[in-house]
């Protein structure tokens, strides 16, 4: 007797567990944009983009992407450049939108990009 019971628990379970699943009473469905993955092999992955040297138009380093980051409310990531100092030491931290930044020839270039006009651009600190 008990071995039909433990039977029907576990019956019971697998039907429960194959029954999609709502919340708040509503049934929760999710809709995906079809990708195609081969396209995606010819970007660039955040781990290597992050670290990377800017570029200006004339071969001059203008600054490394620090950091990428994505807002809630804004349709594209904005690239953290840091830029100026020596060493790490003096360098200060601005945003730009990453559509700026065009890579080319393996390159991350920033188009009328100069130090200085960089430095000049508010400094940009992480929220606590």
């Amino acid at each position: 007797m008990r071995q039909i019971a433990l039977l029907c628990g576990i019956a019971m379970s697998a039907v429960t567990l194959a029954q999609p699943g709502f919340a708040q009473g509503v049934q929760q469905t999710l809709s995906l944009m079809k990708v195609d993955p081969t396209t995606l092999t010819t970007g660039y992955r955040t781990s290597k983009v992050v670290g990377s040297t800017v570029y200006n138009d004339t071969n001059e380093a203008v600054g490394t992407i620090d950091d990428l980051i994505i807002t809630p409310n804004d349709k594209i990531p904005f690239a953290v450049l840091s830029v100026g100092g020596f060493l790490g030491m003096g360098t200060k931290l601005v945003v730009i939108p990453i559509d700026k930044i065009e890579v080319k020839d393996k390159k991350m270039v920033l188009h009328d990009a100069t130090k200085e006009s960089l430095k000049a651009l508010p400094t940009f600190a992480y929220a606590s």
